[in-house]
């Protein structure tokens, strides 16, 4: 099964990039391959240790080696190689497996075709943070309060594939506005962004009004403003208000000089109803359709739960900066390999369970894609997955036969 899952890698890339990168000349007895294969299997078999991982694939180093050669490490060679090996490499193989996925199988990277990101016929995407908590005591360099040490990964998630637009990695001590322009310069006009409060900076959207994109974020509740003109608010009893504003304030309008549009409408959040003011640069939209797109907003927290919560981000295996990322970018890696399976193989359930059986086959013998569908949730046929006389106790036919005769 791990097998199965490492070889969607094309087979050049990471010796390719070890040479670009110069991690070849670091490395003597433990490959590149070899130190992705087992940072994967970290991921995948949720090790909690450096000795955790070594020990396991030492254990199935026959198996192994059916991996390309991959060979199991010693925990000084996975630390020092977690260390002193470039980062830049652990995303460079993301981007580049993500890529080569989506162009040999185009219909993967569009995603499904039903939903918000269909009816609106424009690519939506979500931008976002999460903190991935770390230990204050280890890791010096990423201490963002006297006793608290945290990682940040802003990220930019395609509302259609569910896919990493782009991703950077940093401390938690940069505010999310300093990463807004960042995420969002390879926009192309006509597409939708949706922020939160953490992403709020007029002169940004400005910045993207100008170059034809569309935003949705939520109001600030000091937002100094007149309202210009009110707007029909339709027949959508959500919509409370719908108006075209324009700033005030010396430094507000030379920021955005231009008109806003503000929505106030009933959202539904966590179970509760609430009123939520949302302002957007698009004048055509229905107010219903501006809340239900900032609603879609809470996509991207499904994808920050489904990495942070069932992959292994938790533990890490080193406490410098770099092997944090090389861990980060590891997850995101399995990430996509597990979405391709899913989406190969019509999964229907979450993400945590298909990890969850991914994990207790992962050194059968078995082909991932029938397993999928005999486990009886791919395709809706079940099928019992022992052998014919193990599947039933023995005698207990013969019991029911008698029962019945």
């Amino acid at each position: 099964m791990l097998r199965q899952l490492v070889e969607l890698i094309p087979s050049h890339l990471v010796p390719k990039l070890a040479r670009v990168h110069g991690v070849d000349r670091q490395s003597r007895t433990f490959s590149p391959w070899s130190h992705v294969v087992a940072l994967l299997y970290a991921q995948l078999a949720h090790a909690l240790s450096l000795n955790d991982v070594c020990d396991a694939l030492r254990l199935w180093s026959t198996p192994l080696r059916a991996l390309r050669g991959a060979t199991p490490p010693s925990r000084n060679n996975l630390s020092h190689a977690n260390k002193t090996r470039d980062c830049a490499m652990a995303e460079a193989v993301f981007w580049q497996v993500l890529g080569h996925l989506q162009n040999t199988f185009p219909s993967f990277g569009r995603g499904p075709t039903r939903g918000l990101a269909w009816r609106f016929r424009r690519t939506i995407h979500v931008v976002d943070a999460t903190v991935i908590q770390l230990v204050a005591s280890c890791l010096d360099w990423a201490r963002h309060r006297r006793r608290k040490a945290a990682a940040k990964c802003h990220l930019r998630l395609s509302l259609r594939s569910l896919l990493p637009g782009f991703v950077v990695i940093d401390t938690a001590r940069e505010h999310d506005i300093r990463r807004a322009r960042q995420l969002c310069a390879g926009l192309q006009t006509g597409e939708i962004v949706l922020f939160d409060k953490g992403y709020y900076e007029l002169a940004h959207f400005r910045e993207l009004a100008e170059r034809g994109v569309f935003f949705v974020t939520r109001a600030k509740d000091n937002l100094a403003c007149r309202v210009k003109k009110r707007l029909c608010r339709g027949l959508d009893p959500r919509v409370l208000k719908d108006e075209l504003i324009v700033l005030k304030g010396h430094y507000a309008r030379q920021d955005y000089p231009g008109e806003l549009r503000r929505v106030t409408a009933r959202v539904k959040l966590d179970g509760q109803e609430r009123i939520l003011v949302f302002l957007t640069n698009n004048l055509e939209w229905s107010g219903g359709s501006v809340a239900d797109l900032y609603r879609c907003r809470w996509q991207i927290e499904v994808f920050f739960k489904a990495v942070k919560q069932t992959l292994q981000l938790a533990d890490f295996l080193g406490h410098t900066a770099n092997a944090v990322r090389w861990q980060v970018w590891m997850a995101l890696l399995i990430y996509v390999l597990l979405r391709f399976q899913a989406w190969r193989s019509a999964w229907v359930h979450s993400f945590s369970r298909l990890l969850t059986l991914c994990r207790a086959a992962l050194w059968l013998p078995r082909d991932l894609g029938e397993l999928l569908e005999r486990y009886g949730t791919a395709c809706g046929r079940g099928g019992s997955l022992a052998p014919p006389r193990q599947s039933e106790l023995p005698g207990f036919s013969a019991y029911l036969m008698g029962q019945h005769g």
